[in-house]
This record gives structure tokens, C-alpha cells and sequence, in this order.
């Protein structure tokens, strides 16, 4: 199940930081720690001072400083939903590289729709600094067919993801039940735990109920969304307990 997620413990919950300065980002982190997630996602291209890896790291080492939850790094291209970044591509994977060696962060996420050779750098670099490598595939437009879903986790796996993550866009109801359904494949297809969700408020099922289907963890809002369709922790983790309540041999 990863060095992260316990079977019995499903689903864990992920809490966005999406700060742009420094204050911000502390002040974000001050308040999702009272609310006990676990695991924190630093989505790193919302953070105006990117281009400083003085600043990033700074940043990184505040966060550990204050909390021993798992410290997932995540620079999301703008081709799947992140912020616009004055880095390019090449800077980015250096940066992220350079996190992998220089940090104590727990995970960082790439997605495999990048170049195969800057994929294949960052999950090298990655593993070679013991940390867990999340590969990931973003749809904001609609949700692909299965065959296309099962396909890009299968990429994932070519490259020894760690953890493989797809997130898409439903359009109608079906999207949403055709994503649990992969889910439940990809469960049973790979020993990497899988993560999935639907997205926007269409979606919302699949953040609240996608661990029965075998998605290991779910997105839940600390202060501001990072992605469409985000539930706040709070409500989130309520609605999990109850459906464990009603459902205790699941």
C-alpha cells in the first residue's frame, strides 16, 4: 500500500497550501494544522517567489519545522489547472530535482503528459533521494474513455510511479461513476496506490466515497481551493465517518 497509506486506515485526507507570499502560505498553515490532515500539499506554483529556490526551500523547511504531516511538493503545469509561472520547463524540473535532493519533503508530484526524458529525471532524482514519486494525469475539459484512464495509469507504472493520481472532469453523472469504476480496476490492476477524483461539484461523490473503490486519498479544502469541486476538511471528514459508520465491513 506505500510507505504512506495504511490499508485499514483509507482514505487519507490531503489539505492544499496555495499561498502566494510567505505570510501567506504560514498563516494558511497555521490554521490546516488545527485541523489535522493527513498530508499537506504544497502547490508551489501559486507562490509568487518561485524563481527563488532560496525562498522555496526556506519555505519548505518552515513547513517541516511546524509539522511532522507528510509534505507533498507539487509545482501543477497550467496545461492541468495550476497558476501561470515565469519558470520554464527545464527550470522546473531542475527545481524540482533540486527539492528532491536538498529538502526533507516526503513526496513530489510530476505529471507524465510532460517529456518523457524530463519524467524519467524526476522520478530518478526522486527515488535516488528517498522520496516518493507521485506521477499524475489532469483533465479540466471532460473525463477520457476507460480504456484511455487505465492507459495513462499504465504510463505511470512504465515510469515506476510510486503513487499514480488521475483527476478529470465530468460532464454528466456517468463520468463520475465511469471514474469509480476505473478506480476500482486500477485497484486490482497495480500494487502503486492509486488516486482518483472527479472534479468540480459533479464530482463531489468520488472525494467523498472514491476509497471505497480503492482511491487511497482524497482532496479536502484548509482555506482555499486548488483544484474545482474541493470539499472543506471538516464536512469531508463527517461524511467519510458516517458512510464508515453504515458500512463497517467494507
Amino acid at each position: 500500500m506505500g510507505q504512506f497509506f495504511d490499508q485499514t486506515k483509507l482514505p487519507y485526507i490531503c489539505t492544499p497550501l496555495t499561498g502566494k507570499t510567505t505570510t501567506q502560505l504560514l498563516e494558511q498553515l497555521d490554521n490546516i494544522l488545527e485541523k489535522e490532515p493527513d498530508m499537506i500539499e504544497w502547490r508551489a506554483d501559486f507562490f509568487e517567489h518561485l524563481y527563488n529556490e532560496a525562498d522555496v526551500f526556506s519555505i519548505i523547511k518552515a513547513i517541516k519545522e511546524k509539522s511532522t504531516i507528510p509534505l507533498l511538493f507539487t509545482i501543477r503545469s497550467i496545461h492541468e489547472g495550476g497558476e501561470t509561472i515565469s519558470l520554464t520547463e527545464a527550470e522546473k524540473v531542475s527545481l524540482l530535482c533540486n527539492v528532491c535532493k536538498e529538502t526533507n519533503v516526503d513526496l513530489i508530484d510530476y505529471e507524465t503528459s510532460n517529456d518523457k526524458k524530463d519524467v524519467e529525471l524526476v522520478v530518478k532524482t526522486a527515488k535516488k533521494h528517498d522520496k516518493q514519486i507521485v506521477l499524475s494525469f489532469h483533465h479540466f475539459e471532460h473525463t477520457p474513455s476507460e480504456d484511455e484512464l487505465i492507459e495513462r495509469a499504465k504510463n505511470a507504472a512504465k515510469f515506476h510511479a510510486d503513487i499514480i493520481k488521475l483527476a478529470v472532469m465530468p460532464e454528466e453523472k456517468e463520468d463520475v461513476f465511469r471514474l469509480l469504476e476505473v478506480t476500482r480496476i486500477l485497484d486490482d490492476m497495480f500494487e502503486q496506490p492509486i488516486i482518483t477524483m472527479s472534479m468540480g461539484e459533479l464530482g463531489a461523490l468520488s472525494r467523498i466515497n472514491g476509497w471505497l473503490y480503492g482511491s487511497v486519498l482524497t482532496f479536502a479544502v484548509g482555506i482555499e481551493q486548488s483544484a474545482p469541486g474541493q470539499i472543506a476538511i471538516e464536512p469531508l471528514r463527517e461524511a467519510i465517518w458516517n458512510t464508515k459508520q453504515l458500512m463497517p465491513n467494507w
